[in-house]
């Protein structure tokens, strides 16, 4: 596929070691034509908002499935207006009580997308965010 040109920062915050489906969605954006750069696990918001400024990346993903994921969203959008970031797309995936979506999208999350969205409806979102950012 076409390249995109979107650079997108995926990592797990905190404690979550849980990384299988990070690993999936990270490598079908790949796949669709995205720059990815996954920094893995027990990453702090500070680390990833520093790969994000080296990286010039405008699209951040975290994954989580632990159930600290309003702590964390909340902390991570935080630090980025801290940092000057606050137009940085903030894209949150992982496993959340239904009722924690609307909560995820209030803190900051441009787009929540739950444990078993297809990866083509992910993947096609984010292709489709090149348009957004450029």
């Amino acid at each position: 596929m076409a390249e995109t040109g979107l650079k997108v920062i995926m990592a797990k915050l905190g404690l979550d070691g849980h990384d299988r489906g990070i690993l999936l969605v990270s490598q079908w954006l790949r796949d669709a034509g995205l720059e990815v750069i996954y920094l893995g696990g027990y990453q702090t918001p500070d680390n990833v908002i520093n790969a994000a400024i080296q990286e010039d990346a405008k699209v951040i993903g975290l994954s989580f499935a632990g159930g600290d994921h309003l702590f964390h969203t909340a902390k991570m959008v935080e630090k980025l207006k801290e940092k000057g970031l606050g137009d940085t797309i903030l894209i949150a995936g992982g496993v959340f009580p239904d009722q924690d979506i609307p909560k995820l999208k209030e803190l900051g999350a441009q787009e929540v997308f739950v444990a078993g969205t297809p990866m083509q409806t992910i993947a096609d979102y984010m292709t489709g965010l090149k348009e957004s950012v450029s």
